[in-house]
């Protein structure tokens, strides 16, 4: 084999950093802070902030081998990390702050990480994980000099070790294969699993991301991620944004309706994307203040299969284009976006709908999907014949950190532990989780898809389906719903509701009002709710 003749040089995270700064440095990037104004500067600011970072954590101690954790919102100090410690080499752990505090301290002890720098509002949950704690040394909170609380951990203050040190780093430069971001599942099922993405996972993935067929980003975009940075690097926004010359807005840990709103119009939003709880929240807000989505033209939605109701809403009222996506922790965290085709197109704008508004996306370059059934056999690509959904890619898990073995199969697929559909025009739906679907008298149910509708009564918030054992139909599906505060429904309204719009063997053995648990990462905790109700007699 002949070799190419081009120069080797590696993809680093560094390299997205130094050319915002060069190429529109003066972009600007705006924050909300923990307790303040809004922060204010540009890539070029940023660039400088972050050099000064890496400067003053490699004096306490960091070096290419260490992993440095760091517990914070979406807010410029936490964006700053994100480049300063992976740009000398280290590892960034975003730990997440919604564990619970035992699972917080496994995964700082499971990265092994030596210092950990944090949000001022975080102080509480740090000082009880600190006992808890092997290696971390040096405790650092993300705050001016003159808001330093009072702590047990003995922290220091980010501000001033960054006031210590003076413009200008060269960043190194190292193999492109090279640890960069550690980020852990959520550990519904057993201990939180850590995921370590390269530097050339990391820009491979940006630069996709950034694609027509994904994002879509221009420079005149103003993005504002309310995916969190500690979740799957808030789903490569912080390096696509970048890389586009795209404005970027960051919300702190205020993500309410009218704090959103707030930023949207009064900071020109075009873009932004998290999980539906966050847009349940948003369209409850609209409607009972009776605002406009102003300038927001796209949003993407994750983290759980989208209410078909969801979409429609911000499109036919508030004409606000929905991107489903669909991504893991495992894969860096994007997969497939739901972004429109020539070929769908064609098929006329009702049709389109129904894809997008129901599909979790298309095929994007970079990952590699395929359907297998029980047998390991290729399932056919009809948009109806559902299987194991496997993946493939170079931002997809090869080994989980710490693990004596691989978590690909021999022939190098990731088995993602949903069940799909794949179709004609290269679009995957999620119709489960392996371990959440139903089987009611050899008939499989979708609880996602059973969810979706019962999501779009009206007075519903969230939805959740579970299946409880039957002893004729081995499980039938037990419906949990929240309504929206102040709202009353009913067992009987949610059944008129759904008895026209589902298969009859798809009916609910019966239907729980409570409050819907939600995982770290603001998807719905089935294990939490098979624990609280897995245990009922089916009525049916």
């Amino acid at each position: 084999m002949i070799q190419g003749l081009m120069q080797p040089v590696p993809l680093q995270i560094s390299s997205i950093l130094n050319y915002a700064a060069t190429a529109h440095g003066d972009r600007e990037i705006v924050s909300r802070q923990i307790d303040g104004p809004l922060w204010r500067y540009d890539y070029a600011g940023l660039a400088r902030r972050a050099e000064r970072a890496a400067k003053a954590l490699t004096k306490l101690g960091m070096t290419s081998d260490d992993r440095v954790s760091s517990l914070g919102w979406n807010t410029h100090r936490h964006l700053e990390l994100f480049y300063a410690v992976t740009g000398v080499g280290s590892v960034l752990h975003t730990a997440n702050p919604r564990l619970f505090d035992q699972q917080i301290a496994y995964t700082i002890n499971h990265a092994e990480s030596t210092i950990l720098l944090f949000e001022k509002n975080m102080l509480a949950t740090v000082e009880r994980v600190a006992p808890l704690l092997t290696t971390v040394k040096t405790f650092v909170v993300l705050c001016d000099e003159d808001q330093v609380p009072d702590n047990a951990v003995g922290a220091l203050c980010y501000e001033t070790m960054l006031s210590a040190e003076e413009d200008g780093l060269e960043w190194p430069v190292f193999d492109e294969n090279a640890g960069a971001f550690l980020c852990y599942t959520s550990g519904t099922t057993g201990d939180p699993k850590g995921v370590l993405y390269s530097h050339r996972a990391v820009v491979l993935h940006a630069m996709s991301a950034g694609l027509n067929s994904a994002f879509g980003f221009t420079a005149f975009d103003v993005v504002m991620p309310c995916s969190s940075l500690y979740h799957a690097t808030a789903w490569g926004l912080p390096f696509v944004a970048p890389l586009c010359g795209a404005k970027m807005v960051l919300p702190a840990d205020k993500m309410d309706g009218a704090s959103l709103h707030e930023l949207i119009v009064g900071e020109g939003v075009t873009f932004t994307g998290g999980v539906p709880t966050i847009w349940t929240m948003y369209l409850d807000y609209l409607a009972k203040a009776g605002q406009t989505t102003g300038p927001l033209k796209r949003m993407t939605i994750a983290g759980s299969a989208v209410p078909r109701v969801m979409a429609e809403t911000f499109s036919q009222k508030y004409g606000v284009e929905v991107l489903q996506l669909w991504g893991m922790t495992e894969t860096c965290p994007l997969g497939v976006v739901a972004t429109p085709t020539p070929k769908l197109a064609y098929q006329g704008e009702e049709a389109m709908n129904e894809v997008i508004w129901t599909r979790q996306g298309r095929l994007q370059f970079g990952i590699e999907l395929r359907t297998v059934d029980e047998n390991g056999a290729d399932t056919p690509r009809d948009g109806v014949t559902a299987g194991a959904l496997q993946v493939r890619g170079p931002w997809t898990v090869q080994r989980y950190f710490r693990a004596d073995k691989d978590a690909v199969m021999d022939d190098g697929w990731f088995d993602t532990g949903d069940v799909a559909t794949l179709d004609e025009y290269g679009f995957m739906r999620i119709t489960d989780r392996t371990k959440d679907v139903i089987k009611s008298g050899g008939e499989w149910i979708s609880s996602i898809d059973l969810e979706n509708i019962a999501v779009g009564c009206p007075g519903v918030k969230i939805a959740a389906v579970i299946g409880i054992p039957h002893p004729k139909w081995e499980e039938r599906p037990l419906l949990i719903v929240e309504t929206h505060e102040g709202v009353t429904v009913t067992r009987e309204q949610m059944f008129e509701y759904l008895v026209p719009r589902i298969a009859k063997w798809w009916t609910p053995d019966d239907v729980v009002f409570d409050i819907v648990p939600m995982t770290a990462t603001g998807k719905i905790d089935k294990k939490t709710l098979r624990d609280q109700h897995g245990q009922r007699t089916a009525r049916s």
